[in-house]
């Protein structure tokens, strides 16, 4: 019992300073950064590995650099061409600042999930319902681009932006899909008016060179007879030309020299 008693206050000292020691002692990982406070005051950001605080003293509030990925809601949107829409949308973003990403707002979870919300509705209200749909590359960077901007006094960097879903109703799917069918009606007859221009300018040219060469025209009918005929077997009455008539008869009446 004399041992022990005089043993005891050396354990209390040894128990004191192991959790002191332990109070003192973090490690943070490759993508953490700590930002310690001391007396309440910002005094570094520290890290990765080892870190000595003093217990009570200084405090540590622990930052995590990975990449986040961030759902925003779906959001009901009201296109520049009076379209309601319902559009939802995903972010990737990061932390590139753990001392403002923690002494310049509270939560910049909430803070980035809000902006990203109001920042959509705001940039596709702008537009319209057609650009909503074969455009979201270029509105995903629109969007990406405000949200970094007004996440920089944060410490956050939004790399990406993407538009998931844009759902309409269903009234509104049938009147789309009306008019693609209108769309291809409309290029259907505008190609087949082009082929009629082209192959009356065709005409016009072969018929423009026919004239110029009357035989050319007696040899084109009996072209043209000469195809009907292998066609069908039928008997076919084909006017025939009485120019033809005089030049074979004037051959035939020529003496021969």
């Amino acid at each position: 019992m004399d041992m022990f008693g005089s043993l005891a206050p050396y354990l209390a000292i040894l128990l004191f300073v192991l959790i002191v020691i332990a109070y003192a002692i973090r490690i943070l990982r490759e993508y953490e950064r700590g930002v310690v406070f001391t007396l309440g005051r910002f005094t570094g950001v520290k890290g990765p590995g080892l870190i000595l605080l003093l217990p009570y003293v200084q405090q540590m509030v622990r930052v995590d650099l990975r990449t986040r990925v961030l759902d925003v809601p779906s959001q009901d949107v009201i296109s520049h061409d009076n379209v309601s829409v319902r559009v939802s949308a995903v972010i990737y973003f990061r932390v590139i600042d753990a001392e403002k990403s923690t002494i310049q707002v509270e939560d910049f979870m909430m803070a980035t999930s809000q902006l990203a919300q109001t920042t959509l509705r705001s940039v596709l209200g702008k537009h319209d319902l057609d650009e909503m749909l074969a455009e979201r590359d270029r509105l995903n960077e629109d969007i990406q681009k405000i949200l970094d901007s007004q996440t920089d006094a944060w410490g956050i960097k939004v790399a990406t932006v993407e538009i998931k879903h844009v759902d309409i109703n269903e009234s509104m799917v049938r009147a789309i899909a009306r008019q693609a069918e209108a769309e291809r009606e409309r290029r259907a007859k505008v190609i087949n008016a082009e082929g009629e221009q082209q192959a009356a300018a065709k005409l016009l040219e072969a018929a423009e060179i026919l004239a110029r060469q009357p035989q050319a025209m007696q040899l084109r009918y009996l072209s043209t007879l000469n195809v009907i005929a292998g066609e069908k077997n039928s008997t076919i009455v084909f006017p025939f030309p009485m120019e033809l008539v005089n030049l074979l008869t004037a051959k035939v009446d020529k003496p021969a020299s």
